[in-house]
């Protein structure tokens, strides 16, 4: 039998519904159960109990290189009007050597909250990063 090891972070692609879909950083891809806490007057232990409560979804951060004319992230965040907004359903594939899914994040109903432009620096002697912080309804994974 062959060794297995961990999947490297590096490999992967992102779709989400705009012209581009080359990211250098996924982060956020975090999913949590709140925890209600609840307690009876009559109970005899001097503690609480606690039940599953709310799911949670932490808001999704992705980064890509600056593209000279590529303003999808200024355009997407610019179909914010009052309490409407173009939402878009993003999926994140971690892949194999052989450029194949092998875990995939299914994000539903997202839309923009942050767009980060890059830190400008002089003596600096890297690419410059933007980024766009979104938020969603739902986080599913994927992983055969």
């Amino acid at each position: 039998m062959p060794q297995q090891y961990p999947l490297p972070a590096f490999h992967f692609t992102v779709q989400w519904g705009g012209t581009r879909i080359g990211f250098s950083e996924v982060t956020g891809l975090t999913q949590e159960n709140q925890v209600i806490e609840y307690r009876d007057g009559s109970f005899p232990e001097y503690s609480s109990i606690k039940m599953p409560g709310l799911r949670k979804f932490s808001n999704v951060t992705l980064k890509r290189g600056v593209i000279k004319a590529d303003n999808e992230f200024f355009r997407w965040l610019s179909t914010i009007k009052l309490n409407q907004v173009e939402r878009r359903d993003v999926v994140v594939s971690l892949l194999n050597e052989n450029h194949e899914p092998v875990m995939t994040w299914k994000i539903q109903n997202a839309f923009p909250v942050k767009v980060e432009g890059p830190a400008l620096k002089a003596s600096g002697n890297e690419v410059a990063i933007e980024s766009i912080e979104i938020a969603h309804e739902g986080l599913e994974l994927q992983n055969d």
